[in-house]
């Protein structure tokens, strides 16, 4: 199945999440439909697992293959399983773009990316899923500064996450080191995704 295109507010309303990190794709509280709001079934735990699951997959804007592959490279690397998974997803190149603020969304970030408007290293990457390294220097291209998009968000950036580094003369970040637990989003419980593709 393809990424998801459709309407990212419904999406957010029926997950009871901000998918766009912005808060104001769910300005209500309840799912969307004429039912909505009288929706009060109790879920299964099998429900409430794939929920969590569907919740950091697009948070992350992330297709079924690629989160599910993520999820078993996360398995081979020391330490806890969900933590590891979620630092795999912390250290996509579309997300680190995001987090550094050259992008008011992730899905802003992922078509920046996709254009061809960043280097890693030096090297012009365009892979949204690249996995950014500790140490890696993340720097906007000289033709592409006066994109208004990037000032924007730029300008109104109101936070930079401790384990990135941003030097705003030269347009560029450094991811120093792999996110803490506490410093990656809470309201995702990973424990449930692991007991969901553990069944």
């Amino acid at each position: 199945m393809s990424r998801y295109t459709g309407p990212a507010h419904k999406l957010a309303r029926r997950l009871g999440i901000s998918l766009d990190g912005t808060g104001k794709d769910i300005k209500r509280a309840f799912p969307p439909g004429q039912h909505g709001h009288n929706n009060r079934r109790k879920m299964s735990e099998y429900g409430i697992q794939l929920q969590e699951k569907q919740k950091l997959r697009h948070m992350f804007g992330v297709n079924e293959k690629q989160f599910r592959r993520t999820f078993d490279q996360s398995a081979k690397m020391a330490g806890v399983h969900g933590e590891n998974f979620m630092k795999l997803l912390e250290s996509r190149l579309d997300n680190v773009v995001y987090r550094m603020g050259f992008a008011s969304t992730r899905r802003q970030s992922r078509q920046l990316v996709n254009h061809g408007h960043f280097l890693v290293n030096g090297k012009k990457v365009n892979i949204p899923s690249y996995r950014v390294q500790p140490g890696d220097v993340i720097t906007l291209r000289e033709k592409s500064r006066s994109l208004q998009v990037v000032k924007e968000a730029i300008e109104s950036r109101n936070f930079l996450p401790n384990y990135i580094t941003f030097n705003d003369g030269a347009l560029e970040g450094t991811f120093t080191r792999l996110p803490d637990r506490e410093e990656m989003p809470a309201e995702i419980n990973e424990k449930l995704i692991v007991e969901y593709y553990s069944r």
